[in-house]
């Protein structure tokens, strides 16, 4: 029996045109949205500057004042303290490329969302510039320069930053960079060139491949991705009139083919160069000198819950999240059910497994998570609200405090203050995203802080810590009568740690010392005189446990040949990483399918990796 030749592969094609055409429409409905400055008459320069704003502008940029007055009285009227200037003659691709990631409608309310723009002008209050330590006074930027800016002043204003078209404002010169232009432009935006360069490039394969294939289906897939800058640009209403417009269309899969190859080439250039810092590099040759036993502690013969000593292994693993050097054991009592670190690490160990991971060299990547768990954060939030009003807030490990400014969305009137022991806090404070913030440990500043909070939260916080009991006992002391201790943990007993084993990424060594069950937190507050008021586990699941195997198992088999604790990188290193990123690219996009699921389920079955408990201090 035989089928239709390309009966089967007609689908990639449907799927393209799909894909492509959601885009489009989204990509025109978002265009829809962007506001434009309205046209005023023109003034003569000698207009004084308004008092409280600079227009900061990239090299050969040149606003006229009548623009200038527009936006001041734009962003006045609309209560923005940041706003991004649109070219109105913007280049196609970096029109369409701005509209991929960012919704008009939905970006100034996005508290935790990205600071994008054009690159070509940014009006800003005097306050934020002062808060963010940015010197308007220099040289003018580049435009890759004046987009990390952009992102940079959001976090500062995050829920008054805007974007608007403005007439006037012209890209004076070339808008559609190449090379090591697009790449640093890219990075500045915290977007991985090459892996954008490679998903282009795939991208332009595949059109090929169903095109000359597939007949009219493939045809029309490619045919829409040819036309598609003029579908969503080309219309009578649109606020944008890309000068290269007609030449951006024709040439499109010229243009792009040429783009993605002079990136891919920058990136790969900049990777060469990006060898690790000497001096961090030498400390940390220093510190690994004497070998990693002296970070460890004795192992100690009981539990550090209940005391029993029916002990027994549960995961040996490495530092899969670092590569740095060191083996941790995870054991689990067979009494009470707590997984603990043992030997767990010393002070000294836990500095040096903590440096360059939530600041310093990883200190961007981990922001980057973190503000994207904003739906995470506002369930955490929302669980208060059947049972308190709180004026206070105190959230203890808040890190840069991504929480507790998303959480002013739920409560806008309460007093937030967060405290953690790294300098993530002071930042948090600058931001404006916490009111206070404590440098510290917990324990030290609770009898300072002793009732002045009617909420404490403690959200992944507690299986960092050297003792999870003392840290309940500070916030019994913090609590005035009545307030709220909110909690989120690991859920040891997931049935993904079974399955997953060494690859479940909750177990997240060597930095998680403690992860305990449900039922022993439970008994342990009642014996601090809390009554648990609420339990969730289904919408506490963080849905990692796919996607998190793989990243675990591709870093454990190819390491980050260039991380400064390691050996020097080679050319075979460089390769082996290159060649296992690749080959886990597939298994990415299947874990993330497989991670969609197993979230659905986990909200249905109550059963997610990660539980939340809200328990209210007794009064007396």
């Amino acid at each position: 029996m035989t089928h239709p030749p390309l009966s089967g592969v007609r689908w990639t094609s449907a799927v393209l045109l799909a894909a492509l055409g959601a885009g489009t429409v989204r990509a025109a409905l978002r265009l829809r949205d962007l506001p434009v400055l309205p046209v005023v008459p023109p003034t003569s320069a000698g207009v004084p500057r308004p008092a409280g704003w600079r227009l900061l502008t990239a090299r050969g940029v040149e606003p006229d004042p009548a623009t200038f007055l527009a936006a001041c009285a734009y962003a006045e009227g609309e209560g923005l303290r940041v706003l991004d200037l649109l070219p109105a003659d913007l280049a196609a691709e970096r029109a369409l490329g701005l509209l991929r990631l960012v919704d008009p409608a939905r970006y100034r309310w996005d508290r935790l969302g990205e600071g994008r723009g054009a690159g070509f002008a940014v009006l800003v209050t005097e306050e934020v510039l002062e808060r963010a330590a940015v010197d308007p006074g220099g040289p003018r930027p580049a435009p890759a320069e004046l987009l990390a800016l952009t992102r940079r002043l959001k976090e500062y204003a995050s829920d008054a930053t805007g974007l608007a078209v403005a007439p006037g404002l012209s890209c004076a010169g070339p808008g559609d960079p190449g090379g090591p232009a697009r790449a640093a432009e890219l990075r500045a935006q915290g977007l991985p060139p090459g892996a954008l360069a490679a998903a282009q490039l795939g991208g332009l394969a595949l059109l090929a491949g169903v095109a000359v294939r597939q007949g009219r289906w493939g045809a029309a897939a490619a045919g829409l991705y040819w036309l598609q800058p003029y579908l969503v640009l080309g219309g009578s209403g649109s606020p944008l009139r890309p000068a290269d417009l007609a030449r951006a269309t024709a040439a499109r899969p010229v243009r792009s083919l040429r783009a993605g190859l002079r990136t891919a080439g920058a990136a790969r250039a900049a990777g060469r160069d990006d060898a690790p810092d000497g001096a961090r590099a030498a400390a940390y040759r220093e510190d690994l000198a004497a070998g990693t036993d002296r970070f460890l502690e004795a192992r100690r013969p009981d539990c550090p819950w209940c005391g029993s000593v029916r002990l027994s292994v549960r995961v040996r693993v490495p530092d899969l999240l670092q590569g740095k050097p060191g083996r941790f054991t995870l054991e689990r009592c067979g009494d009470c059910g707590h997984v603990f670190q043992n030997p767990r690490l010393t002070t000294e160990g836990l500095e040096f497994y903590y440096r360059d991971f939530y600041d310093g060299r990883g200190g961007e990547g981990a922001g980057t998570v973190f503000g994207r768990l904003g739906a995470a954060y506002r369930g955490r939030a929302e669980m208060l609200l059947p049972h308190a009003d709180p004026v206070s807030w105190l959230d203890v490990g808040t890190g840069h405090g991504h929480f507790c400014n998303a959480a002013r969305a739920v409560w806008p009137r309460t007093r937030f203050d967060g405290l953690d022991m790294g300098d993530g806090v002071r930042e948090a404070e600058r931001r404006g995203w916490v009111e206070t913030g404590y440098q510290g440990q917990f324990p030290e500043f609770a009898p300072k802080l002793a009732g002045q909070y009617e909420v404490v939260s403690m959200y992944h916080y507690l299986e960092h810590t050297r003792d999870p009991l003392a840290e309940l006992d500070a916030a019994a002391v913090v609590l005035a009568p009545g307030g709220f201790l909110a909690i989120e943990l690991p859920d040891p007993e997931s049935r993904m740690a079974r399955l997953l084993g060494s690859a479940w990424l909750p177990w997240f060594q060597p930095q998680h010392q403690h992860l305990a069950p449900a039922a022993n937190l439970r008994e342990a507050l009642a014996d601090r005189g809390f009554t648990v008021v609420a339990e969730e586990h289904g919408p506490a699941h963080q849905g990692n446990d796919f996607f998190g195997a793989v990243a675990l198992t591709a870093a454990r088999l190819a390491p980050d040949p260039d991380r400064p604790w390691g050996p020097p990188a080679t050319r075979r290193s460089r390769a082996l990483a290159g060649a296992v990123r690749l080959a886990a690219l597939p298994c990415f996009a299947a874990a993330a399918a497989l991670d969609t699921l197993r979230t659905a389920a986990a909200r249905r079955t109550d059963g997610g990796n990660a539980y939340r408990l809200l328990a209210r201090k007794d009064a007396g």
